[in-house]
């Protein structure tokens, strides 16, 4: 019989995505009233990989990440999952933008080994959590290096990104 153990040291990750600066300062003003104080939080990103926001978002994108909840239960991701998507609701009916959903919000967390990401989504590849949320191994730490799946979106292997992820990942050393 394996012994049970508790789940390793992990940080909340949260990436959020809109056209509008307003919107991401205004997600990272509710996440530190909600959850506390950000220790880091990345430059804004331009997001070129695709074009299937459009629609919903707009075009001319920026995606900016930022870590919160040192001490981060994973076993909380699916309640995450469902305040984001409510978070992304308040904003759009709070603001007068074109697009109907003007904020995107993705909530996850990082441990030593791997960065891991919830979905409302379905796939082969993720596995349900509760109340209509999925998690996703996103990306692999081995190496000395981040590592894609074959799921894994394009703008998670960027560098850029990944270099974000690596100095997240030494928060989560440092706190230990």
């Amino acid at each position: 019989m394996g012994e049970i153990k508790s789940y390793p040291p992990c940080v909340q990750i949260i990436g959020a995505f809109s056209r509008y600066g307003d919107a991401l300062d205004w997600i990272w003003e509710r996440v530190r009233s909600e959850w506390g104080e950000i220790p880091l939080l990345s430059e804004r990103f331009a997001f070129r990989e695709s074009e299937y926001y459009h629609k919903t978002m707009g075009d001319g994108l920026w995606k900016q990440f930022a870590i919160c909840r040192p001490q981060y239960d994973p076993g909380a991701l699916a309640m995450d999952k469902r305040t984001t998507n409510r978070w992304e609701s308040d904003y759009a009916e709070s603001v007068l933008h074109e697009e109907s959903r003007p904020l995107n919000i993705d909530p996850g967390y990082l441990a030593l080994t791997k960065l891991v990401l919830a979905s409302t989504k379905n796939r082969e590849h993720r596995i349900y959590l509760r109340d209509g949320v999925y998690a996703e191994v996103t990306l692999a730490f081995r190496d000395q290096r981040w590592n894609a799946m074959p799921w894994t979106y394009p703008d998670y292997q960027r560098g850029d990104f990944q270099a974000f992820f690596t100095l997240a990942r030494k928060y989560l050393l440092d706190c230990r």
